[in-house]
């Protein structure tokens, strides 16, 4: 099992090394044109990620990895909608900037999350490491929601015009479920669930940065 997650973590930390350089490379050499084609040129080996990421639910419920089972899910599942729903199926807000600000903060954030991870199952600590681990959420993960967010407002047109996802139930009775509609509730339940997570994240850094704590893993 300890082979088998270090190279989970390992594989994720290659993959968003990946597109963290990947996206700033592209940057320096094509300036702003690169941001049009974020999607196109990164948007697969994302989706690969973050479908990978989906495996840690399973090793908090099997008790391979410690975490809390909830705040992971509700993490993993807004990445999951704002990729595939919001994002993937209307090619007109792939081109967008909103895709390539969302990127860059989610690999940020996945790129120290899984180094510090990697390092951890091998039994290396490193103090301003794991302050950034455990810090780096603060500026970044508001700016995601909000990102996630305007994502969604960005898509509503496109799926009022579309009419993707809406449809109309005949059986037990007729109804319409229209899709920009469910998009707006999910707005407010992301924006709920980023409070919760928010707590959970800072309660679990007052636990990792503990004076005590901090003096044990130097030992």
């Amino acid at each position: 099992m300890n082979t088998y997650i270090f190279s989970y973590y390992l594989i994720q930390f290659c993959g968003h090394s990946w597109i963290f350089t990947n996206m700033f490379i592209r940057f320096l050499s094509f300036g702003e044109d690169s941001v049009a084609d974020t999607f196109h040129s990164i948007g697969l080996v994302m989706r690969i990620c973050q479908l990978a990421s989906i495996l840690e639910l399973l090793h908090i419920w099997f008790g391979i990895e410690k975490d809390q089972f909830f705040p992971r899910f509700l993490q993993i599942t807004e990445r999951i909608v704002i990729l595939f729903v919001a994002i993937a199926s209307q090619e007109e807000v792939q081109g967008k900037g909103i895709v390539c600000v969302l990127f860059f903060l989610w690999s940020c954030i996945d790129v120290i999350r899984y180094t510090y991870c990697v390092l951890s199952e091998t039994g290396i600590y490193f103090e301003g490491l794991a302050w950034l681990y455990h810090s780096l959420w603060i500026p970044f993960y508001p700016l995601s929601v909000l990102a996630q967010a305007f994502a969604i407002y960005e898509s509503l047109p496109h799926f009022e015009t579309s009419g993707t996802y809406s449809i109309r139930i005949f059986f037990p009775f007729e109804l319409t479920i229209y899709f920009p509609y469910v998009l707006k509730m999910y707005m407010a339940i992301l924006f709920a669930g980023a409070y919760f997570i928010v707590q959970y994240l800072y309660t679990e850094r007052k636990t990792y940065l503990g004076s005590d704590n901090i003096k044990e893993k130097r030992s």
